[in-house]
């Protein structure tokens, strides 16, 4: 269960530096720009991003990088927010549940 916490609450920190990112950009040039969770990933390592399609595709499940890669066109903070949210729920949720067992 802290594992569960752990990670989500690290996407959610994620999330919230990518959002500051955009904030950031936003005051310099004046327009706000939505950063999507691809190009998070290839700046982050392009190499992976460029195998990952692939590899989904021939190993597991053709229609899994279609889903995976309308995710990637979200914007990057709610690509991390949203499951780093669910995490700390989730793992909130089980903590509840076992207190009242």
């Amino acid at each position: 269960m802290i594992v569960l916490r752990i990670v989500g609450w690290l996407l959610v920190l994620a999330a919230l530096i990518v959002a500051g990112r955009e904030a950031v950009a936003w005051f310099v040039t004046g327009h706000w720009t939505i950063i999507p969770a691809g190009q998070v990933w290839a700046e982050i390592h392009r190499e992976s991003l460029l195998l990952a399609q692939p590899a989904i595709e021939r190993h597991v499940l053709p229609e899994l990088w279609t889903a995976i890669f309308a995710v990637l066109q979200w914007p990057a903070w709610a690509a991390l927010g949203v499951p780093g949210l669910f995490l700390l729920g989730f793992a909130r949720w089980r903590r509840w549940r076992r207190k009242r067992s």
